[in-house]
């Protein structure tokens, strides 16, 4: 405050400018704790104050309220392509569009990152359906920007007050889970929220809690698939397949819960587990049985993948030549300079590699040259109709020629009969494994599978 002389007039004017001063001051303060610094648009604090105001107003009689969740896509490409300010100046442009489309009450917010949100007063489903559809024509459209053309898309959930909940943390929660199902449809696209969409969201939370809690509880174990070689029709190793026994649902398949594990990231202690015991059963097999452990390639991006493999072989005294490790082609797919350098490291050590679903992915012939397998798995798929189709013949008799010229053992999973079993060994097929001789045991029965078909105490294989 300044010093102030009541007797004189300037004294008066001076202190009426200092509290215009503070005014606009304090109204730029509060502006900017309401609004987002780079696009202008009211930011998520401001939108849940007004959407709660809304929601009050709407329950004393006033019409529903839709609320939009949009999330732009694409625009993570044009970030990492065209650099953060470019990506900036499209964010801004966004929010120029989003504001000539929000008339007649409604409201536009940023929430972060390339998420955005809006509150519409509506008259129904089919009005907020046809509002997100123009709003995702508009944001769509071709952006002009230093001369680059930009496409981006947008993709939006909706959730409507008071169907799908009547507080702004319920309505926020729902809008956002329409918004991953109009993701999962590939974007562009709007998506209202749906009971079922809550069931599965619950289901899949449960999914979680119950993953970490068996792996904190040891309810995983590992069952032992044969092998077997179709020369001699003996053993020469064992698939290790993880099972999880829950203590209410029973066994729970890997389909079902892999996925999960690898999104919470879990896959990389359950997956350094799986090495370990796998190893340590082995090394208790006679001399030459090997053992097939799968990879995730979440467990490639933990990038200690080598030390882990060293620390399982040393443990168990396992002989390196007796670990196969099965990779599928999403590893090579994903960073593939830095995954083909560890499955070379892996490779010095001496382990075998093995390239599992050979001939489901785009460029699986790609990657025999990219890396010297040591054996491909025929999938099962092509197994299945063997006697019937005779494209999976075709399939079959060129991968293992493919096998053959370049060295490389071929095994074919899913065998179930012996007229499939015939045929592969027609085909010069090394290696079979499937329900025709056993499904996959736990370990405790593989002294008993190894009596029942011989043991091979060679190296070959």
């Amino acid at each position: 405050g300044r010093e102030i002389n009541y007797d004189g007039r300037d004294g008066v004017l001076m202190a009426i400018v200092d509290i215009t001063e503070r005014r606009r001051a304090e109204a730029r303060i509060a502006y900017m704790a309401h609004h987002d610094g780079l696009t202008g648009l009211p930011n998520r604090e401001f939108f849940q104050q007004r959407l709660a105001q809304e929601l009050d107003e709407a329950a004393s009689g006033a019409r529903p309220l839709a609320v939009m969740c949009i999330d732009l896509d694409l625009f993570k490409t044009v970030n990492d392509s065209f650099g953060h300010p470019m990506g900036d100046r499209l964010l801004q442009a966004v929010a120029g569009r989003l504001k000539q489309q929000m008339h007649g009450g409604k409201l536009a917010a940023r929430l972060g990152g390339d998420e955005f949100a809006a509150i519409v007063s509506q008259d129904g489903a089919d009005e907020s359906g046809e509002f997100a559809a123009r709003l995702i024509s508009v944001l769509s459209a071709p952006y002009d920007i230093d001369g680059n053309e930009l496409v981006i898309g947008a993709s939006i959930g909706i959730a409507l007050s008071p169907l799908d909940g009547t507080s702004c943390e319920e309505l926020m929660k729902n809008a956002d889970m329409a918004l991953y199902r109009a993701k999962q449809h590939g974007g562009r696209v709007h998506r209202f929220f749906e009971r079922e969409m809550d069931l599965q969201a619950q289901k899949r939370r449960d999914m979680e809690h119950d993953l970490r809690r068996a792996f904190a509880q040891a309810e995983f174990e590992l069952h032992y698939q044969p092998l077997i070689d179709v020369a001699s029709n003996i053993i020469s190793g064992f698939e290790c397949l993880l099972r999880w026994r829950h203590p209410d649902k029973g066994m729970i398949s890997p389909a079902e819960f892999i996925p999960v594990a690898e999104d919470i990231g879990l896959i990389v202690p359950l997956g350094e587990w799986v090495l370990r015991e796998a190893c340590h059963e082995a090394a208790t097999w006679p001399d030459g049985i090997k053992v097939a452990v799968n990879l995730s390639a979440v467990q490639f991006r933990s990038r200690n993948l080598v030390q882990v493999v060293m620390q399982a072989l040393a443990q168990s005294s396992l002989a390196p030549e007796r670990l196969e490790l099965e990779i599928t082609e999403s590893i090579l797919l994903a960073e593939t300079d830095a995954n083909l350098a560890t499955l070379h490291q892996l490779r010095q050590l001496g382990v075998r590699i093995s390239m599992d679903d050979f001939g489901t992915g785009y460029s699986s012939l790609s990657y025999l040259r990219s890396f010297p397998f040591d054996k491909i798995k025929i999938d099962r798929s092509f197994v299945k109709d063997l006697a019937q189709r005779s494209d999976c013949l075709a399939i079959v008799r060129a991968i293992s020629g493919l096998g053959r010229s370049l060295n490389i053992i071929t095994t074919a999973e899913g065998v179930e009969t012996s007229e499939q079993l015939d045929w592969l060994r027609a085909e010069g097929c090394n290696q079979v494994q499937g329900y025709l001789f056993s499904a996959a045991r736990p370990a405790a029965e593989i002294a008993g599978l190894l009596a029942r078909f011989g043991a091979r105490s060679s190296k070959a294989a």
